[in-house]
């Protein structure tokens, strides 16, 4: 995988991950909300008026062009597991930006996920 390919992959994948972070952000923002169908308006309203929910959405929508292009040029079979890494960017967000906490058999899970998406990008593309 040359420069370019990698680097829009990567970018896609932090993207998503971003995205994730910042609705998680809202969430804790919004807090519990019933799901029925007088609150729908309501709810999104309130969806709609926030900021990290507005930047995540936005997120998403410049994740989703940039994979596109990083689809043109990395094989599918390469490619969609690297979103695996998108794993190891929202523990380090939820760690330090949201404040959860991980048990270290999470963080052992999180350095095979490392190695196996390693080993995937080595195969090429």
């Amino acid at each position: 995988m040359n420069a370019l390919s990698l680097a829009l992959v990567l970018c896609g994948v932090v993207l998503n991950a971003l995205a994730q972070a910042l609705l998680k952000h809202g969430t804790n923002r919004l807090g519990p909300v019933d799901f029925s169908l007088a609150q729908a308006v309501p709810v999104t309203l309130r969806v709609l008026g926030d900021w990290p929910f507005l930047l995540g959405f936005t997120f998403y929508g410049v994740s989703l062009v940039v994979w596109i292009a990083a689809l043109t040029r990395v094989p599918v079979t390469v490619a969609y597991p690297m979103l695996s890494i998108g794993y190891v960017v929202n523990a380090l967000i939820a760690r330090y930006w949201l404040g959860e906490t991980m048990s270290l058999a999470g963080w052992a899970g999180i350095a095979f996920i490392v190695l196996g998406v390693t080993l995937i990008a080595r195969q090429g593309g």
